[in-house]
């Protein structure tokens, strides 16, 4: 094959669902979350549809790799069975030896086995792909399934991830009971043409390409006219335009490459393919997924904050690299994505950043940031985390680069900021980089607290308040 003459450790485009190929998009990271959401809450139900290949089950497979232990996962696939077939599977995944359970037996064992884990502390996970297969009995066995409580919680959660056919079957007006008792939905819509780029690039770096340019920069066009930007589609194309590369002895991938790939394949352009028609459910692009229940002391602190309209900055983080803060980001309800590509919220041009390195999700209660499988990961006190509650002066190292956070509704409820009668300063009178007067909100002073706490590290320098000098850096973009 074609591994040595491309210098790469595995095959970077294999159709199988690999999670550490995972390419997490805007959309892709926002299905994931939404997966994650199911653990969150008793009542967890989530839907995500996508066209054939859109990167479903590999969204799955890398969300099962962090499920914590304390977590029973019933994973379906074969979803073309009838009512008492799925419940067979669904026991056979609890480790039950269901074949020979009348329907009436089969149904019982399930919820008695559901109130057992509820009672030992753990959490009941359903999943099914490909469940634009299920039959109308099958889904409403879902949702009596999902009815199963206790006289506190509801005790199963349930993720249901298709082919758009299945919005079609979930909108049917016998199902009406079942959508009630659905979360979230969302569809995941093909990558875009930069997004097509990154793709192919992040699973290059991952097979071991490093920073060599193995596909010319006229191949993507290319590669996005006959994929349209389908993750399945550009998988197949460019492991097939590999081939002819190294059929033709030639060290990088180029257009006359891609060409011949697509005629061996016998492909059309994409946007010649025909396709079914498909229903989108409406899409929610400004709600953010929902948090984890907050604790009492977050939420009395939040309080303040709650009647915040979509638009008001609620807080600010702070980006800092050598002793400099070199960018202020206002942080309203939503979501901020981190990394070093330009299709991020927030670009941070590093090596040491991943192309899409870490998330920021703020509510109107809290605000929290998610590693988003980048390769450095992020750090608390010294700690490498995943996930991490935000809190008012709360340092984070990305890289090299510190973010330090302002939550403006903590300092609004300790009365933090000055009187301006009295000669002090608010936080957004203070610009970047400049040393902070007497004055300025206490979470200012408790971000260089928490920075003075930490130990030294040889790999990054801590933020120094001080006056900027005039070449100091300008903002990032």
């Amino acid at each position: 094959m074609y591994l040595e003459p491309f210098k790469l450790k595995e095959l970077p485009f294999r159709l199988s669902p690999d999670p550490q190929f995972l390419y997490l998009s805007k959309q892709h990271a926002r299905a994931k979350a939404y997966m994650e959401s199911t653990l969150w809450f008793t009542d967890g139900f989530v839907v995500i549809t996508g066209e054939i290949g859109s990167g479903k089950t590999t969204l799955i497979e890398s969300f099962l790799k962090e499920v914590p232990a304390d977590v029973v996962v019933a994973q379906i696939n074969q979803t073309q069975v009838s009512a008492i077939d799925f419940l067979q599977a669904v026991l056979l995944q609890f480790g039950f030896s269901p074949f020979k359970m009348r329907k009436a037996e089969l149904i019982s064992t399930i919820n008695n086995f559901l109130v057992e884990q509820y009672a030992a502390g753990r959490k009941v996970l359903l999943i099914v792909d490909e469940a634009q297969n299920l039959t109308m009995r099958v889904l409403e066995e879902i949702r009596l399934l999902s009815g199963v409580e206790t006289t506190k919680d509801k005790v199963l959660r349930i993720i249901l991830a298709g082919q758009p056919e299945l919005n079609d079957k979930l909108d049917a007006p016998e199902l009406a009971q079942l959508m009630q008792r659905v979360r979230l939905r969302f569809h995941l819509q093909t990558l875009a043409e930069a997004e097509t780029k990154s793709y192919i690039q992040h699973r290059l770096d991952v097979a071991g390409a490093g920073d060599r340019e193995i596909f010319a920069p006229d191949t993507y066009t290319e590669v996005y006219r006959y994929c349209g930007g389908v993750p399945r589609l550009i998988n197949t194309l460019c492991d097939t335009a590999m081939m002819a590369a190294y059929t033709a002895d030639r060290g990088a991938v180029t257009r006359a490459d891609i060409i011949s790939a697509v005629r061996e394949l016998q492909w059309v352009e994409y946007s010649a393919r025909p396709r079914p028609p498909t229903t989108t459910p409406p899409q929610q692009p400004q709600q953010p997924p929902p948090q984890p229940p907050q604790s009492e002391p977050e939420t009395a602190l939040a309080a303040a904050a709650s009647g915040a309209e979509p638009g008001t900055t609620v807080a600010r983080l702070l980006v800092a690299t050598e002793g400099r803060t070199v960018q202020e980001i206002p942080l309203r309800i939503g979501r901020v994505i981190i990394g070093r590509t330009p299709d991020n919220d927030v670009q941070i041009d590093s090596r040491f950043i991943s192309r899409h390195h870490c998330q920021v999700i703020t509510t109107a209660h809290s605000c929290h940031i998610e590693d988003l499988n980048s390769t450095n990961g992020i750090y608390v006190k010294a700690a490498r985390v995943r996930r991490h509650h935000l809190n008012d002066g709360d340092v984070v190292l990305v890289g090299k680069h510190e973010l330090i956070y302002v939550d403006e509704r903590a300092a609004r409820g300790r009365g933090a900021f000055a009187d301006p009668a009295s000669g002090g300063v608010s936080f957004s009178d203070t610009a970047p980089g400049r040393h902070t007067p007497a004055g300025a909100p206490a979470a200012a002073a408790g971000a260089d607290r928490k920075r003075a706490e930490r130990p030294p590290s040889a790999d990054r320098t801590a933020v120094t308040e001080r006056t900027a000098p005039a070449d100091e850096p300008a903002p990032l973009k």
